[in-house]
């Protein structure tokens, strides 16, 4: 097909995902992705454009990477599906062996998912059955902090705070328990140092009142992805993990977006020197080149679950395990090893904090921020109204602007973000950066 046969077929056929779909038929002229390579993807046209979202902030070691394919076909040849009820295999065991000592010591069991709504949704299931096998059937309730966002299952919806997402969902969903976010607000001109103390204080009072009612909390760390790119310091996540500890509450960490070194370490629960008891991966997992999440636990947990059938957890899916995936996944971490992503990151991470600040003396940007490799800023325009609006069409101008100029960068609402893979290099920033200085200019001038 051509390309304007895809679009057609495309609008008469398809439901996009986070898509206002009135609109997109009428007005949107969709990018007609036909191939993609490191840092671009590549349109029917001709175009090549900066992923600079990531692909959904999957694209950990940019697209195709060599590795990552030579894995993928090696394992064709062999086996790509089996049940993994009963059944095990090389792919599977490799990878937990490889991947649990890199999230810390007390890790020791993997339960193996689809993407990062079902690893949310078997952390969710552990931590409330845990307390049911234990004996403790009164801590039942979840905590989040505003503003979270852990996925789209009907679990994983009721602990999330992102209100435009879930608005319809309200009479479908469970209740949770709210704690104030420790991050700086998305249009924060100031910087206030005691914004995280202030609202570590609200959530003592909180857990200390009703800890024997709740079976965990669950933070995104150092970074709230979908609430605008909201930052906080590795103190606060240090803090919450020594009260969850006093007063005998689990702690699960959503690194769904945050793991695999966008903050700098390879889980952002790393900056804070702690270890969750449940800790959620997808995303990054495998690349961004397949479906495949993670879920992983310590013997705290999964000894709750031993003893007798009514203790297991009777939960799975259809491609849990799967060998592709596995292979995937290992030839990621493979990635890290080679090539010293992590340790190579400091210079990016400067290449950056440069960008930003050139970007910040424009007159509508605000609160540029930056945690790791993940950067944000926010665009006040003043025609845009609320400027804090996940709605405001703010970052929709500029997004048109930026694809003009060969970067993709869809917004949340008048945030703009860069979610890059950690093979980003050093110039590719830069030519990022540069189109962004010209299209806030050219949206806002």
């Amino acid at each position: 097909m051509n390309r304007k046969q895809i679009i057609e077929l495309d609008k008469k056929y398809i439901w996009h995902p986070y898509t206002e779909m009135q609109n997109y038929i009428e007005n949107t002229h969709p990018v007609v992705a036909v191939r993609a390579e490191g840092f671009y993807i590549y349109d029917a046209d001709g175009t090549r454009y900066m992923d600079g979202n990531g692909s959904w902030w999957t694209s950990i070691v940019g697209h195709n990477h060599p590795t990552l394919m030579q894995a993928i076909v090696e394992r064709t040849r062999q086996m790509v599906n089996c049940s993994f009820a009963g059944t095990t295999h090389e792919p599977a065991v490799q990878l937990a062996a490889n991947l649990l000592p890199r999230c810390g010591k007390t890790f020791s069991k993997i339960f193996f998912s689809d993407d990062g709504s079902t690893a949310v949704e078997v952390a969710i299931r552990m931590a409330y059955q845990y307390w049911q096998n234990v004996g403790k059937s009164t801590k039942n309730r979840f905590v989040t902090l505003s503003g979270a966002f852990h996925g789209e299952t009907t679990g994983c919806a009721s602990i999330s705070g992102v209100e435009v997402f879930h608005t319809a969902l309200a009479n479908l969903l469970f209740d949770r328990i709210v704690m104030p976010s420790p991050a700086q607000l998305a249009d924060a001109t100031v910087e206030d140092a005691t914004w995280y103390v202030d609202a570590f204080g609200k959530a003592t009072e909180i857990l200390t009142r009703q800890k024997d009612e709740i079976a965990a909390i669950i933070v995104e760390p150092l970074v709230q992805g979908a609430a605008g790119m909201l930052m906080y310091p590795p103190e606060y996540l240090s803090e919450l993990h020594r009260l969850c500890r006093e007063l005998d509450i689990l702690l699960i960490c959503d690194e769904v977006f945050t793991g695999y070194g966008r903050t700098g370490a390879f889980l952002a629960q790393h900056q804070a020197n702690i270890e969750a008891d449940i800790v959620c991966l997808a995303k990054g997992f495998s690349g961004g080149e397949l479906p495949m999440a993670a879920t992983i636990t310590n013997n705290r947990v999964f000894d709750a679950f031993l003893g007798s059938a009514e203790k297991t957890l009777w939960y799975g899916h259809s491609f849990t395990g799967n060998p592709l995936g596995c292979a995937v996944a290992n030839a990621t971490l493979k990635v890290f090893d080679d090539e010293q992503l992590i340790e190579n990151l400091p210079t990016k991470m400067t290449a950056i904090d440069n960008g930003l600040k050139r970007l910040a003396k424009h007159p509508w940007v605000r609160a540029p921020r930056q945690t790791g490799i993940v950067s944000a800023f926010t665009l006040m325009d003043p025609e845009g109204g609320d400027v804090a609006s996940y709605l405001n069409q703010a970052g929709w101008k500029f997004y048109e602007e930026a694809r003009k100029r060969g970067a993709l960068l869809r917004p949340l609402g008048n945030v703009v973000y860069f979610a890059l893979p950690l093979t980003v290099t050093v110039k590719q920033i830069e030519a990022l950066v540069d189109v962004c200085e010209q299209s806030v200019h050219a949206a806002f001038s």
